[in-house]
């Protein structure tokens, strides 16, 4: 009887998400063409680099080659490397000199600031002298290598729109074996917490941005507080994007995903174990607001949801409950079909869609794992740096 109750639980479960979450699954929000403005307005791009040698070059690269039509200033802030990722950089930017290029030096970390804000804090401040026409900022990483008509469609768009913050979800590694299991499995469950069509509807109250590429009008920045407004957030992006739509004006924003009109692909190594793990525990219980009982919740809705319709379905041999077994095998039919798009979005074979049940237990291990590294005191840890919460 237990098992029956599960399953169709589950069932429920699946059949509301499927029909009632804004069709988070469906995968429709692309970046929409837009007439060329008037007057193409001048743009900052702000650059955080922590040790980012190995990628930093292609990426400053990629920048120099944007085919932007109106004034654009890169500032990238040099945070703590000790891998030559100033040098890789400047290198970069001296093969290719259309495009000002502004190396900046980091800041000793103060108090209660995570190095990625404080980054961006020293090139906003930066731009205040380098760039002070700029309308818009780009805020964007130093492992996410942008297409060259990206910036320009960015600004159309949000010009068009009247928008206050636009955000592009970029292709992430799928590569080997850790990397088409988990990444695909890492979109699809933040498709479902912020459902695009959500973040993107005015009369909704999610938010939701990817950091890898923000573009926001500098006032609306300022006007919400700026990067001192989030200072200690570990999911920045977010919460900035929280802070924008919340705003006295009913800002509109717009997240979308990566597509052949707005290319953006991350060069962040995806095949090791490690590198995922790290990644999903270092905010995973943050997102839960560091509480003991939304973690037990949350594992048990992780089973629940997840992984008994496979068992349910797998081991009828051994309970014999029919009814169980059904229930448990159109769950997961249902969650194969709804996770089927990402995985194609991925580049994957369909088939890998199957593999969502093992690739939630992977992440209950990690969030649990964020959980022991905060009770520990060495929670939001994040290359060489720890950032504790209370």
């Amino acid at each position: 009887m237990l098992l029956t109750l599960a399953a169709i639980a589950s069932l429920l479960a699946w059949a509301w998400l499927a029909l009632f979450r804004r069709g988070f699954w469906r995968l429709r929000e692309r970046l929409l063409p837009a007439p060329a403005p008037a007057e193409w307005p001048e743009v900052a791009v702000l650059i955080p680099a922590r040790n980012e040698a190995a990628q930093v070059g292609d990426v400053v690269a990629a920048h120099m080659a944007s085919t932007y039509p109106g004034r654009m200033r890169l500032i990238l802030v040099d945070d703590g490397s000790d891998d030559g990722t100033a040098e890789a950089a400047q290198a970069a930017a001296g093969c290719a000199p259309p495009r000002p290029v502004h190396i900046v030096p980091g800041r000793p970390l103060p108090p209660g600031w995570s190095g990625k804000l404080w980054a961006l804090e020293t090139a906003r401040e930066a731009a205040g002298t380098l760039a002070p026409g700029a309308r818009w900022l780009l805020l964007t990483d130093a492992d996410i290598r942008h297409g060259p008509e990206l910036l320009a469609r960015l600004v159309a768009r949000a010009e068009a729109a009247d928008l206050a913050l636009l955000s592009v979800m970029a292709r992430l590694d799928c590569r080997g074996v850790w990397g088409g299991l988990l990444i695909p499995a890492f979109l699809y469950f933040f498709a479902k917490l912020y459902p695009f069509a959500a973040v993107n509807d005015p009369a909704s109250r999610v938010a939701g941005a990817a950091g890898g590429v923000v573009l926001i009008r500098r006032t609306v920045l300022e006007a919400s507080g700026g990067f001192a407004a989030l200072r200690g957030a570990l999911i920045d992006d977010c919460t900035l994007a929280g802070l924008v739509k919340a705003g006295p004006t009913g800002r509109r924003i717009e997240l979308v995903l990566a597509d052949g009109f707005a290319e953006a692909v991350s060069l962040r190594d995806n095949r090791p174990l490690a590198s995922v793990r790290d990644m999903v525990a270092r905010t995973a219980y943050a997102q839960l607001r560091h509480s003991s009982l939304l973690l037990m919740g949350t594992l048990a809705g992780l089973a629940l949801v997840y992984l008994a319709p496979p068992l349910l379905w797998l081991g009828w041999p051994l309970h014999g409950q029919g009814t169980a077994a059904a229930a448990g095998g159109l769950a997961w039919l249902v969650m194969t079909l709804t996770y089927r798009p990402m995985v194609r979005h991925c580049g994957l074979p369909g088939v890998v869609a199957l593999t969502l049940p093992l690739a939630a237990g992977f992440y209950a291990a990690f969030t649990w794992l964020s959980a022991l590294r905060h009770w520990r005191g060495v929670g939001g840890q994040w290359k060489g740096r720890v950032y504790p919460s209370a």
